[in-house]
C-alpha cells in the first residue's frame, strides 16, 4: 500500500511540474488520447471540437485549472483542462511502433507494461473490471439530467 501511495504522490508531483509550465502565450501539446474543447470552463459548456494526442495548441490564457487554447491549424479554439496539456513537445509515433495512442499517453506519464506487470505481481488487481469501467460512456444529456435531478452541485 505504501508503494502505491508513494507512486501516486510522485506522479502527481511530476505532473504538477509539467502543468505549471503551461502559460499564456506559449505552445502546448495534448497529452491525452482525446480532449474535448469547450466554449467555457463549465463542465456542461457546449463542445467546440476535439483534439487528439500530440496536437499542438497555442495557449491564449490560463484560468485556474483551465486554459483557453487555439489549435495550431486554427481548426478549433476554446477551453480545455490544463491537465490535458504538456509544455513538452509530444510527437506521436507512426503506426510502425505497435503502440496505441493511449499506450503512448500512459507511457508519457510514466505508466508502461513493466509498471503494470509489477502491480499485477504485487496483488490481486482486476484489470478486466478496470477495462470494463473505462468502456462505459454516458452522454452529456444523461449526465446533466443525473446532476440536476439529483440536485447535485455541478461545480467548476
Amino acid at each position: 500500500m505504501k508503494k502505491i501511495l508513494i507512486f501516486i504522490t510522485l506522479t502527481l508531483f511530476a505532473a504538477g511540474a509539467v502543468f505549471a509550465q503551461v502559460s499564456r502565450g506559449s505552445n502546448a501539446w495534448v497529452n491525452a488520447k482525446s480532449v474535448t474543447v469547450k466554449s467555457s470552463t463549465g463542465f456542461f459548456a457546449s463542445t467546440r471540437g476535439k483534439l487528439t494526442y500530440g496536437d499542438q495548441v497555442a495557449v491564449v490564457q490560463v484560468n485556474g485549472k483551465y486554459a483557453e487554447i487555439r489549435a495550431a491549424n486554427n481548426a478549433v479554439s476554446g477551453w480545455v483542462a490544463v491537465a490535458n496539456l504538456s509544455a513538452k513537445r509530444i510527437v506521436a509515433s507512426g503506426s510502425g511502433s505497435g503502440a496505441s495512442a493511449s499506450e503512448i499517453a500512459l507511457a508519457g506519464k510514466g505508466f508502461n507494461q513493466e509498471v503494470e506487470n509489477a502491480y499485477k505481481a504485487e496483488g490481486d488487481l482486476n484489470y478486466a473490471d478496470v477495462d470494463k469501467t473505462e468502456a462505459v460512456t454516458v452522454s452529456q444529456e444523461d449526465l446533466y439530467r443525473f446532476v440536476t435531478e439529483g440536485r447535485l452541485k455541478a461545480g467548476e
